[in-house]
């Protein structure tokens, strides 16, 4: 199984989201390397990074449903390493 390296970008302007973002971000722990969260109290947003090892399609899946959630954004920049990891 090929997995990439990835940083995914999360701005949250609903509060009332966080707990189903933090519910994601646990399902998906496994690939989770690192977690940053900064709360910008002067705008009243949270802006979260997070860096995966994982594949393709379970980066681009947890992005989907981050994105669906109300009041939250996000990006994703996919590094060019690739590693063949066995399953």
């Amino acid at each position: 199984m090929q997995t990439r390296v990835a940083v995914m970008s999360i701005i949250v302007e609903d509060p009332d989201s966080v707990e189903k973002l933090n519910a994601l971000l646990h399902s998906f722990g496994e690939h989770i390397i690192g977690r940053m969260g900064i709360p910008y109290r002067k705008r009243g947003i949270n802006i979260i990074a997070i860096a995966l090892d994982a594949p393709q399609d379970t980066i681009s899946t947890l992005a989907g449903k981050i994105g669906g959630l109300r009041g939250i954004s996000v990006k994703t920049a996919y590094s060019s390493v690739i590693s063949q990891e066995e399953s």
